[in-house]
């Protein structure tokens, strides 16, 4: 699966036990029962004929299908413990089939199928391993930190693909192994991808939730059950202590033990129901804090319901009851860094801590300016929230677009020496080909680059052709871009004739003192990085093998306070240069932020009450950050975190620090 579908789609339900993490599934329940012989061939003849079918019923593309002619299916399954394997047939209507035989087949270019398994289906957390299946590509997602799912590949699988007209069947058997036991639940969902004729492509899956290649929140759950398994159904209802408008979690968890559970969907009203085995269920929702409306909520029961489910009875649980006050927001009426010491740190741990827990962050590092000076810095969580490994002084974050300003002072440098023009067209330094086909592209000159006007997207692969084209003419508009600073980074070692990390030991790095931080891969980077989060989750360690200028750089709160310093004091760069970086470049109108926002010279400035302020964010996905310091009032702060789900936290420490809370 490509990386853009983690950008396209991000979708996600969590569920705790206690304090320990629990996967949580979409909501979608399956009953696998026992098979005869089966031959994966991708004729059905050899199934029961009363087999249940399951609807692909979710669509999940922006591209919805015309109707069911156009794109629809079904599928079925069941499962053979004499070779521990989980069978599945889907069964699909596709009139125009889209086979992609070229040598650059992608997962958006063709028709496809891609299955998704959590074998071991922990509630204390397991991993997804993902099989991506079509005549030329047979890709493979692990989770990394999983034992079953870090080690599958296709030798556990078998799969059979027909077509008959507009019909296609695929045939998979999957070995389980030990995971395959009767009475357990396992995760299980799928993408179906279809290509059209037309260009149009779209994906449906069977339950809700993206990342199903990666994320077991957005799987189903599968229950093995035996041939005369006995059942009943089991119904209840999730409500707020009082009437209210916000929108209800979407799923609860119904446990009978740790192999088996699962979570059920709710209606829009709060009611749920599921068939399961007889026995008791305990029902509840684990997530410590549920996020809505910008809002968070406190969900734990103060005592678990429990409840027994007997054959071919319906019972029904008592209601679960939610509180409708928000958990607190923490955020004072006046800013805590005017009267913060180093004694008293107990307001701000306390806010970084339980943010975390709202918002499910692993790790943060932290460092506060005051006076001119950094006075505070500490670390929180866990560099792995599998392994638990905690985060110190040495841990490396991404730091994601503060790479930007870095690389912009190291250009401004450069440019007061005049070894580069701002207002010079970068194409007199360097021509670039993947541009050369929009003549326009030779109005791009540094300033540009720096202040994001040069018109390219912020980066290619967004384009559906994936090439680089030209949205405005350049100067003429702000669009936030990385490939410009890509493209001016490689103006930059033409005319130095040093790569560009050179360039930034010898401008940035040395002069100011950021010895910790690294643009690319090497050894002590990869030993010393956080893992990045999405949704709780980890991913594996890596960094890029070239540097790029508008996200690779890794550092940590401590050293970069360092950068934050030097620009505050005005250092490395004339006055009049600080001028400009500082003054209004470019605007972006699509939003209304609290007070007036604008583009610096590759710093974001702020006019608020307390006096200009200038900083920068990065979100590379699974680590998000912020720097920020307040010109007049010499504070500030950095932040760097490990996980996708840090946004409220980073908006809010600004109000923390210095702002205090908004009025109505």
């Amino acid at each position: 699966m490509s990386n853009i579908l983690i950008k396209i789609i991000s979708l996600f339900t969590c569920c705790w036990l206690a304090s320990i993490p629990v996967l949580g599934h979409n909501g979608n329940i399956a009953y696998a029962y026992p098979l005869g012989p089966i031959t994966v061939d991708g004729n059905l003849s050899d199934w029961p004929g009363n087999a249940q079918k399951y609807p692909i019923g979710m669509d999940l593309s922006p591209t919805n299908p015309k109707n069911e002619a156009d794109f629809s299916g079904f599928f079925q399954l069941g499962y053979r413990l004499d070779n521990h394997s989980l069978y599945v047939a889907f069964t699909i209507t596709d009139d125009d089939f889209i086979e992609d035989t070229s040598d650059n087949v992608r997962w958006n270019t063709q028709d496809g199928l891609e299955v998704s398994i959590d074998a071991r289906h922990l509630l204390s957390g397991s991993g997804v391993a993902s099989f991506m299946y079509s005549k030329k590509l047979r890709n493979i997602n692990n989770a990394f930190y999983d034992p079953f799912a870090s080690t599958a590949n296709w030798s556990i699988m078998e799969v059979a693909m027909v077509r008959n007209g507009s019909t296609r069947i695929y045939e998979w058997r999957m070995q389980l192994g030990n995971e395959l036991v009767v009475g357990k639940s396992i995760g299980f969902d799928f993408h179906v991808f279809d290509k059209d004729g037309d260009g149009s492509f779209s994906y449906s899956a069977w339950g809700k939730g993206g990342e199903k290649y990666m994320n077991p929140n957005s799987l189903g759950d599968v229950l093995i059950l035996p041939t005369n398994a006995k059942l009943g159904t089991l119904s209840g209802k999730l409500k707020w202590d009082k009437p209210v408008t916000t929108k209800l979690p979407g799923q609860v968890c119904l446990i009978a033990n740790k192999n088996g559970w699962v979570e059920t969907a709710l209606d829009s009203l709060g009611n749920y129901s599921a068939t399961l085995p007889v026995g008791k269920y305990e029902i509840s929702l684990y997530d410590t804090y549920y996020q809505t409306d910008d809002k968070v909520y406190g969900t734990m029961q103060k005592k678990p319901e429990t409840v027994e489910v007997k054959t071919a009875q319906k019972t029904i649980a008592r209601d679960l009851i939610l509180p409708s006050n928000p958990a607190p927001d923490l955020l004072p009426d006046k800013g805590i860094l005017f009267d913060f010491t180093s004694s008293n740190t107990s307001q701000l741990d306390n806010f970084i801590e339980t943010y975390m827990k709202y918002y499910g962050i692993p790790g943060v590092s932290l460092a506060l300016i005051k006076d001119g000076k950094m006075v505070y810095h500490k670390t929180y969580g866990v560099r792995n929230s599998m392994t638990g490994e905690k985060v110190d002084d040495n841990t490396l974050f991404e730091a994601a677009s503060i790479t930007k300003p870095v690389f912009a002072f190291a250009v401004e440098r450069l440019a007061e020496r005049d070894v580069i023009n701002l207002d010079k067209p970068l194409h007199e330094y360097l021509p670039y080909k993947d541009i050369e086909h929009d003549e326009r592209y030779k109005l791009i000159t540094a300033r540009h680059v720096l202040t994001h006007r040069t018109g390219f997207p912020n980066w290619r692969w967004m384009n559906e052709n994936g090439r680089l084209d030209l949205k405005f003419t350049p100067g003429t508009a702000f669009g936030y871009s990385g490939e410009g600073f890509q493209y001016l980074k490689m103006v930059v070692e033409k005319i130095t004739g040093k790569p560009v990390e050179k360039v930034l030991q010898e401008e940035v790095i040395e002069p100011i003192g950021l010895y910790h931080t690294f643009f690319s891969k090497n050894d002590s980077l990869l030993h010393m990085k956080a893992n990045g989060h999405y949704n709780k989750l980890p991913n594996k360690i890596d960094a890029p093998e070239q540097p790029n200028m508008a996200a690779s750089m890794h550092t940590e709160a401590i050293i970069f306070s360092k950068f934050a310093l030097y620009l505050l004091e005005q250092k490395g760069l004339s006055a009049a240069m600080y001028d400009t970086i500082l003054s209004k470049h470019s605007e972006d109108t699509t939003y209304h932020p609290r007070f007036p926002t604008y583009m610096g010279m590759s710093l974001e400035i702020r006019e608020t009450p307390y006096g200009k302020s200038f900083g920068h964010g990065g979100n590379n996905g699974d680590f998000k950050c912020r720097f920020e310091v307040y010109k007049d009032l010499k504070m500030g702060y950095v932040i760097l975190t490990n996980s996708n789900t840090s946004d409220q936290l980073l908006s809010n420490l600004r109000q923390l620090l210095v702002e205090g809370k908004e009025k109505p």
